[in-house]
Parts: C-alpha cells; structure tokens; sequence
C-alpha cells in the first residue's frame, strides 16, 4: 500500500513577501489523513482556511495565487513543490500574511525544513489520479501534453533568446530524480522588468538574496548561477508545485515547454473536465470503485473541501 504521509511534528519558518514585502511567519502543523493541504489566513478574523485545489486559484499572474471571495494566498507554488518532493499529503499550513515567504526564490528552505521535521507515514491509502487518455493545450507559443504513464513525470523545456539561457530541458521522475535537483533551483527575472512590477504594486520584495536577476547580456547575482540550466530547473521546480494543486497524487507523463502558472492551471481544468481522461486508483494499485463515481470535476471537491466552503 502507498500510504499517505504528513509531518512528524509542526515547522516554524519566517522571511519575506517577494510581492508584498511584508516579513510573514509561516507554520506547517501534521494533518490527519484525508485533510490534503489547507493555507489558513491567521492574521484576518475567524482566521479564514483555503484547501489547495485548483478551482481556488484566483490569479497567475507572476504566482499562483489561491483565494475564496476576499480571502487570498499568493505565491504558494515553492511551498506546494516541497509538499509534492516530500511526498506530504496533508499539512495545515498557518500564515499571518497575503503570501507564502520567498525565502531564497527556491524550495530549498521548505523541503530542508521538512526533512528536519521528519515525515510521518499514515494508516490510509493515498489515492492516485492515473491519466488514461492524453490531454493537449496550446497558448501562443507555449504547449503542454499530458499522457498516460506508470509514474508521475515531468519534462520541462525553455527558450529565451539570452545568453545565460537560450534553450534548455530537464526531465523530472517521481521515484528516480531527487529532489535534491530542483530544491534549491531560483526564480528569476530581468532587471528592465523590475521599475514596472514595482509600479504595479509587485516584486516589493525581490532581491538578489531570492532571486536570480538577468541584465541584458548576463546574470547579475555575484555568486551565479547553482546549475548552468537553473532556469529550466525551476520551471520543473514551478510545475510540481502547481500540480499539486490536482489535490491527488497524479500518475502521468506531463510535457511542458514555455509553461508557465497560467498553463499548469489550464491543463488541470482541462484534465477534470471529462471524466474520460483519467481514472482514481488507491495506492495498491487496486480500482476503487466508489471513487469513479466521484470523477468529474466538481465531485471530486471531497466532503472536506465543501466543509470550508460552506463556512466562508
């Protein structure tokens, strides 16, 4: 049996917004099995909860940011990547702020964090969205194409016309990639963006310290780059922590090239749209019977989710 797993114990951390620029402290505590990733707003009244679910995705916009009517969490993508690299299921993660800390632009701090933590197995069985039939999306020049697989992968491609960058690819295997590959993988940007995001209210927080910064012709971070191909790196690194957002372990061949926040949502909503695509195993591998009933894209708001729901 695949079982699920949460923390051993709760994970204190603090650091800046990279949108906000406020200094927000974070605390990830275990949850029971079923739970599934929760953000809880405890700086706003009744400390408002958001599962992490991809029909709570608000905006894209230079993050994933997840909301229910007034209530949001941004850029919880790093976050949701070290959840998907520990293989963590469940988690309550509390937060006194509007966005997730950028640490060091990775997911690093988070997974190392976790690690220290120690990660708890659970009695139940983690159930698996197993792709059956392949799902394409195309936007200008960016695509993605998900298939069937015997494990969840993902292959990332980029290209920019830099000279740090050009064109670059990188494939990620549940099971056979470490993590340790992507962790520590930056965000990055270029400097004659950063006076426009500014003005827009964004990147309050950004700086070399979590960020990689581009001029026009190089890297300006003075210490480099951590890999000759960190860019293609965090786009893996971007796409694990946004389809965690399936709220189920997928099991599929996901292929990606200039994907982006934007996409990664899209083709969730395209892959619950028609139950056709995919089925829901448990974790031996057995069918689940009761849970085909729960396959389109609104049954599968687990009793859980409604719950909240229904509580704003």
């Amino acid at each position: 049996m695949v079982s699920q797993r949460t923390l051993k114990k709760q994970v204190d951390l603090e650091g800046i917004g990279l949108h906000s620029g406020r200094l927000i402290r974070i605390r990830l505590n275990p949850s029971a099995p079923g739970s599934g990733v929760v953000f809880v707003r405890t700086d706003l009244p009744g400390c408002p909860e958001i599962p992490a679910e991809h029909q709570f995705v608000v905006s894209t916009q230079l993050a994933t940011t997840l909301g229910y009517q007034q209530v949001t969490v941004g850029t919880v993508e790093h976050l949701l990547a070290a959840l998907q690299g520990a293989n963590i299921d469940n988690v309550r993660v509390e937060l006194d702020g509007p966005e997730v800390p950028i640490m060091d632009g990775s997911a690093a701090v988070f997974y190392d964090a976790f690690q220290k933590a120690g990660i708890q197995t659970q009695s139940q069985a983690r159930r698996i969205l197993a792709l059956r039939r392949k799902v394409e999306l195309k936007m200008g020049e960016k695509w993605a194409v998900a298939e069937p697989s015997s494990r969840f992968e993902i292959h990332g491609s980029v290209e920019w016309d830099h000279p740090a960058i050009g064109y670059q690819e990188f494939h990620y295997e549940e099971g056979k990639t470490s993590f340790d590959e992507l962790a520590s993988a930056r965000t990055f940007g270029f400097l004659k963006d950063v006076e426009n995001l500014k003005k827009a209210g964004l990147a309050r927080g950004g700086s070399l310290e979590n960020a990689v910064v581009l001029s026009d012709a190089a890297v300006l971070n003075p210490e480099g780059l951590r890999f000759s191909d960190e860019f293609v790196r965090h786009k893996v690194l971007d796409a694990l922590g946004d389809f965690k957002l399936a709220g189920i372990a997928i099991q599929g061949f996901i292929r990606l090239h200039r994907a982006g926040h934007d996409l990664h949502r899209s083709l969730l909503v395209e892959i619950f749209k028609n139950p056709d695509h995919f089925e829901i195993i448990d974790g031996s591998d057995a069918r689940d019977d009761a849970a085909q009933e729960e396959k389109s894209f609104f049954r599968l708001q687990t009793a859980f989710t409604r719950r909240f729901v229904a509580s704003f």
